[in-house]
């Protein structure tokens, strides 16, 4: 038996779902995933941190083509948070080796699967290298349409909602917007990605039960599913367990219940 076969699952229960025909799940717009859990995959198995944040890596390839499986057409992960500058300087330094290499060498395969690429996050803080990857990333898939995966990278829920007050507060301070006509609706058009639907459901692997300042405007009404599997080996059984679980909510958004 896999260690994946023998990892338990969970929002509310640690008991495995039962099967379920794929026709009969319910399969959302937008899954974000907090890739977690590279450090302890790789001390499971004494290598490197750096080996964990490899595997994390191309396992990303594997969660894509997974999503497209089924259909899902926004991918979110969380990739580089803004806190994660305080790590040591040579992991930092190894993850920012990673994430230019990772687009180097997967983008013939994003392409073949028709996966655009985006970025969220405060992108212009990032040194200039990287954001010239970003820039090439972006620019070398507009045209895919099968699914976009967006990266979070340098990104932090409560960074993108100061960024959006500073931003309208300063057309406050031009002249050129009127406080009281700030709604949620216009907020939201402001914030790093505004024409991408909120996450419907976020995953988060490695037995961690917290959202860990990611999406903190848009993932208000997400459904949550956590895994006690760590990132690297986050598959298909997993995915699909999330769904099953997605499947069975009753997403209320604050109103009855759809059975009262």
């Amino acid at each position: 038996m896999s260690s994946n076969d023998e990892s338990r699952f969970s929002f509310f229960s640690r008991k495995k779902t039962p099967s379920i025909d794929e026709s009969e799940l319910k399969i959302p717009t937008h899954i974000a995933v907090i890739m977690d859990g590279n450090g302890r995959w790789a001390k499971k198995r004494m290598l490197p941190r750096s080996a964990g944040h490899r595997a994390g890596a191309d396992n990303l390839k594997t969660l894509c083509k997974n999503c497209g499986h089924y259909g899902i057409k926004y991918v979110t992960v969380y990739a580089f948070s803004t806190e994660n500058w305080s790590r040591p300087e040579s992991e930092v330094h190894t993850l920012m080796e990673l994430f230019v290499e990772y687009f180097d060498r997967y983008d013939p395969e994003l392409e073949q699967e028709g996966i655009r690429v985006r970025f969220t996050g405060d992108i212009e803080a990032l040194p200039e290298n990287i954001r010239a990857v970003c820039k090439r990333a972006e620019e070398g898939s507009k045209h895919r349409t099968r699914m976009t995966l967006i990266v979070a990278f340098n990104y932090g829920g409560r960074r993108e909602i100061v960024q959006t007050c500073q931003k309208l507060a300063q057309r406050v301070k031009d002249g050129s917007l009127d406080p009281s006509s700030i709604t949620e609706e216009m907020f939201a058009s402001n914030l790093y990605l505004p024409d991408v639907p909120d996450p419907d459901l976020i995953i988060r692997p490695s037995g961690e039960e917290r959202t860990s300042n990611f999406l903190v405007w848009e993932g208000a009404y997400s459904e949550l599913w956590f895994s006690d599997v760590l990132w690297p080996d986050f598959g298909m059984q997993e995915l699909t367990e999330a769904l099953v679980a997605y499947t069975k909510r009753d997403r209320r958004f604050g109103g009855l219940s759809k059975e009262k």
